[in-house]
C-alpha cells in the first residue's frame, strides 16, 4: 500500500477531484482551507496581503493504482503551472 498526499491551491479543487474520479478512487481524506507557501506558487495565507488557501488530500492506495494517480497529478501540474499542486508518495506499513 501507498499513501499519496496532494497539496494544492483551493482554486483547482474541481480539477483535482476529477483526477480522483478518472482513477476510480472513491476514498480519501480532504483537509480544506490550509495555509502554506511554495517556491512556485508563493504564499497562501488567506489574508489581504497573501490571499488564497490550499487543500490537502490523503489517499491510501494500492501500489499499482498509485502510478495512474501520480501521472494525473503530473499532467495537471504541467497544464496549470503556477496554480500550485504537488503530490508526495510514501509506503504504508500497516492499514487497520
Amino acid at each position: 500500500m501507498k499513501m499519496v498526499m496532494i497539496a494544492y491551491n483551493e482554486a483547482i479543487d474541481e480539477e483535482v477531484m476529477e483526477i480522483l474520479h478518472s482513477c476510480t478512487l472513491k476514498n480519501y481524506t480532504k483537509i480544506k482551507g490550509i495555509f502554506g507557501r511554495g517556491d512556485a506558487s508563493g504564499a497562501h495565507l488567506g489574508n489581504d496581503i497573501w490571499p488564497g488557501r490550499n487543500n490537502l488530500l490523503f489517499i491510501s492506495i494500492e501500489d499499482k493504482d498509485s502510478k495512474d494517480l501520480i501521472l494525473g497529478i503530473k499532467e495537471l501540474r504541467k497544464k496549470l503551472g503556477k496554480e500550485g499542486i504537488k503530490a508526495f508518495l510514501w509506503n504504508l506499513e500497516e492499514v487497520t
